[in-house]
């Protein structure tokens, strides 16, 4: 087990998105460990008129402009919590959205980012949670790397603005990615 440090996530977005496809995403309950690999995600920047923070730092988006490596958990239409991993340096807004996991253990249904929030039980108690400590009880470990060939770059899906730049990325083949 190998925890990623910060300097990772305090990179670009869209290379942090492409580069924690195969990573183990890591949730500790009560001494209870869920886990999975990822196999989806979505890059966000302030720039992108679809992220939180394209209207500045705004109370929902406030999150999203601290360190690098840590959650930010939102709710979204009533019903499902989406988890993103802050990217990019301090006071500069960045997150990739973790939208799939290929499960083990006791995980099922985890194509799709309210999917897997429920599964792992990642709610708003989390956002904010250091995933670079063990002891704030969600993680990411390192994965093994990905030739570009097994990496499929698309645009993003569930989202009305920006829908055509191409920062969606998920692993060739995987029968857990949320769609295609």
């Amino acid at each position: 087990m190998s925890i990623i440090e910060r300097k990772f996530y305090n990179r670009s977005t869209l290379i942090v998105a492409r580069e924690l496809l195969g990573c183990k995403l890591v949730r500790n309950i009560d001494g209870e460990i869920i886990q999975g690999i990822i196999i989806e995600t979505e890059a966000y920047t302030q720039e992108d008129p679809a992220c939180h923070a394209f209207k500045g730092k705004t109370l929902r988006a406030s999150t999203l402009f601290k360190k690098p490596g840590i959650s930010y958990v939102y709710f979204i239409y009533g019903m499902y919590y989406c988890f993103n991993v802050v990217t990019e340096p301090e006071g500069r807004a960045g997150a990739v959205l973790i939208r799939a996991l290929q499960p083990f253990g006791k995980l099922n249904n985890t194509n799709g980012p309210g999917k897997l929030c429920r599964e792992m039980k990642i709610t708003k108690e989390l956002n904010e949670a250091d995933l670079t400590r063990m002891d704030s009880g969600l993680w990411i470990e390192k994965g093994e790397s990905l030739a570009e060939n097994n990496v499929i770059v698309t645009s993003r899906i569930g989202i009305k603005l920006a829908v055509d730049y191409p920062w969606r990325f998920y692993i060739k083949n995987n029968p857990h990615v949320s769609r295609k």
